[in-house]
């Protein structure tokens, strides 16, 4: 484990960073391009079913969009500490800026190709795993050491804000001028967000130049030596894997039990909501033990997965997944600080290159798996199985020593 952090000032004399132009300038690039993201998803599923009508090309443009994202995550994490961060997430931005407009320009045209769709879905999905390992440096890189956790915080509210406003935006456009304009809106985000970049100014620790496999080393070593870092990436795993399980499922669960479509819509912005107080509580909230108090957060998925395999009472249900979102909202912008913190800066990239990867593998398992376990042995089997892997995962992190020795700054 490292050794403890120097004492950083008292929170009161550090003034916000959002005082700071250059996270400013960054934290309105990301909030503007989160929101239009948060928008896509809707747009999506809607445009590729009324296109095709057919569930498969939707899977099909999914997959091109995660496969190429998990698999370039290590080399984008190399890019991120050997060059400009900067420098990499605006050349992203541009790409990811040109894939959604042919997106959103093959929609508005009437007859848009599949193979369009999937093409330009997976050059944005590379250029995704460039820009997610940037995240991180960015901001270390912007604010000073002590104003590191409410840069984060606020960070984090951005990301909530945009998960409650991007679907209610995605179906305003839907419904008045077309899933097309989504799309068109989410380039602009992305040419916005290029552009305030060029104006910020990121301080960075370059690395010396040697092989791509001892740059990939190097950056697993630092994941490997710190076993409050890989207990956790097992629980973020286990996590992801039982959302991918309650995403597949809760829907049709929701519509034969729970009183139909509208409880799951419900479920859902009840849940955005409390990612959202979560986030705020996070900007508040100084825990001595911030990795433990977070995972022991993100252990409470497991309330709403078993609720739905029992089908218990609607209100009960929602009001979990609403506490178990929460769970996420706090953990996010605690658990970057931590990172931030005890990271050394010239392998800040790679190393959240490997945390997006190994955070996000269990996904694509928990897609495949839920409907075909589901099939065998209905959904209640799924559900209750995911429930005990997070749960396990989450809790069992407070047994590794690492977990509950990491301490704060004072």
């Amino acid at each position: 484990m490292p050794a403890a952090p120097p004492r950083a000032a008292a929170p009161a004399t550090v003034p916000h960073p959002l005082r700071t132009r250059s996270f400013r300038l960054l934290f309105t690039g990301r909030a503007l391009s989160l929101l239009g993201d948060a928008a896509i998803p809707a747009a999506l599923a809607l445009a590729v079913l009324e296109a095709t009508g057919s569930t498969s090309a939707l899977a099909l443009v999914l997959g091109c969009a995660m496969v190429p994202r998990l698999l370039l995550l290590p080399l984008g994490g190399v890019v991120g500490d050997r060059f400009d961060a900067r420098t990499v997430a605006l050349v992203t931005d541009l790409v990811r800026c040109a894939t959604q407009l042919l997106v959103g320009i093959q929609l508005l045209g009437g007859a848009p190709s599949l193979a369009v769709l999937a093409v330009a879905e997976a050059l944005g999905g590379a250029a995704g795993a460039f820009a997610m390992p940037t995240g991180s440096p960015l901001v270390k890189g912007t604010v000073a050491p002590e104003a590191l956790h409410r840069a984060n915080a606020a960070m984090g509210i951005a990301r909530s804000a945009s998960r409650l406003g991007g679907p209610a935006l995605a179906g305003t456009l839907v419904l008045t001028v077309g899933p097309g304009w989504a799309f068109v809106l989410d380039a602009a985000t992305f040419a916005l967000s290029a552009l305030l970049l060029t104006a910020v100014r990121v301080k960075r620790v370059p690395i010396p130049r040697r092989s791509l496999r001892a740059d990939l080393a190097e950056g697993w070593q630092e994941v490997r030596s710190r076993d409050w870092y890989w207990a956790s990436l097992i629980g973020h795993s286990a996590w992801n894997g039982a959302a991918a399980v309650l995403m597949t499922l809760g829907p049709a669960v929701a519509v034969q039990h729970l009183g139909g479509g509208t409880t799951w819509v419900v479920l859902l912005q009840v849940g955005a909501v409390g990612f959202l107080l979560g986030a705020l509580l996070a900007g508040r909230a100084r825990p001595r033990r911030p990795v433990l108090t977070a995972n022991l957060g993100l252990a409470t998925y497991a309330l709403p997965l078993v609720l739905l395999a029992v089908a218990a009472p609607a209100p009960l249900t929602i009001a979990a997944y609403g506490l178990a979102q929460a769970g996420l909202g706090f953990l996010s912008p605690v658990w970057d600080t931590a990172v931030q913190r005890a990271i050394p800066e010239h392998a800040l990239a790679r190393v959240t290159s490997y945390d997006w990867l190994v955070s996000l593998a269990a996904m694509p398992l928990g897609y495949a798996l839920a409907p075909l376990a589901a099939s065998a042995w209905g959904p209640e089997v799924p559900l209750l199985a995911a429930a005990v892997i997070v749960g396990g995962c989450c809790l069992g992190t407070a047994l590794v020593p690492g977990v509950r020795g990491f301490r704060a700054e004072d």
